[in-house]
């Protein structure tokens, strides 16, 4: 019993790693799995949640069904990344407020970073790949110029947002959190987090377990069938939505464009792009490492 306290309780440990992954735009939670070693444990862990699953927990057979889909890993995992959630969003509100430039600064060294590790497997010189790549970068620049700066805080918004940013965490490479900054909505759910918004926050977290639970097996079949695709696509979107990371993004009235900012500034952005750079670059390193032991 309590080796197996102990496992699960490593297991929070690494959910806290990926709940602080989750909350940094540009750090994928499911890159934190992968480098501790849960990443495949997680995956068919939300795999089983499907008819069997279901029809077990309608017969009322609860004790089968929690071991059918590893309750009490994704228990213990779930408490870790609560718990760092929580604890990180207080930080993230205050920086947005008092430090955006190197906050933002350092969003936008983690995605560019994120973005061309992910596409470096990938053969470019291949049109198909290519195209797919392009087609990522414009449609990721059209939602970010056409969205507008706010979008609705309605209930079916927040649940449509849930379920689209939690497919995020089952993807090395792609962040949760950096899904959100293209809804609008990262500070509205970090803010809810703070004054535990219980409906908005409800509502969030039944929108992810509907997306991840419906969302796991079609990213699963897509990165099967049409894997140099899928991530050539992914990889461009992220590259395309720089211009709603742009540092000096918050500094403008209105419209987007690229404003060279005050230059006192500057060294201060570069500096926090480059240690977001670095830290994407050491995460995906020591996952390289983890990846040749096994």
């Amino acid at each position: 019993m309590t080796n197996r306290l102990l496992s699960y309780f490593i297991v929070s440990l690494k959910g806290i790693a990926m709940g602080a992954a989750d909350v940094i735009p540009g750090v994928s939670g499911g890159t934190i799995a992968f480098l501790t070693g849960i990443y495949q444990t997680l995956i068919d862990s939300i795999r089983s949640v499907n008819a069997t699953a279901i029809k077990l927990f309608f017969s009322l057979q609860w004790k089968a069904f929690w071991k059918h889909i590893n309750g009490n890993f994704l228990l213990a995992l779930a408490l870790g990344i609560l718990i760092s959630i929580i604890s990180i969003a207080k930080i993230m509100t205050y920086l947005m407020v008092q430090h955006p430039i190197p906050l933002w600064s350092f969003f936008f060294g983690l995605i560019i970073s994120s973005a061309f590790y992910i596409l470096k497997d990938i053969q470019l010189t291949k049109l198909n790949n290519l195209l797919a790549l392009l087609v990522g970068i414009a449609s990721g620049t059209a939602i970010c110029l056409l969205t507008p700066g706010s979008t609705p805080t309605d209930l079916w918004f927040i649940f449509l947002s849930g379920s689209i940013a939690i497919c995020a965490m089952i993807l090395p490479g792609i962040s949760g959190s950096f899904i959100l900054l293209l809804l609008g909505k990262y500070e509205f759910i970090l803010n809810a987090v703070n004054n535990l918004n219980l409906p908005v926050l409800l509502v969030f977290m039944g929108g992810a377990i509907v997306g991840i639970v419906c969302f796991s097996h079609l990213l699963s079949w897509l990165l099967k069938h049409f894997y140099a695709c899928a991530i050539a696509i992914l990889s461009g979107f992220m590259l395309g939505s720089l211009v709603k990371i742009w540092p000096w993004q918050q500094l403008q009235p209105s419209g987007v464009s690229f404003p060279t900012g005050p230059s006192e500034h500057i060294p201060q952005a570069l500096l926090f792009a480059l240690i977001g750079t670095s830290i994407v670059f050491l995460v995906e390193y020591f996952a390289k490492k983890m990846e040749k032991k096994k």
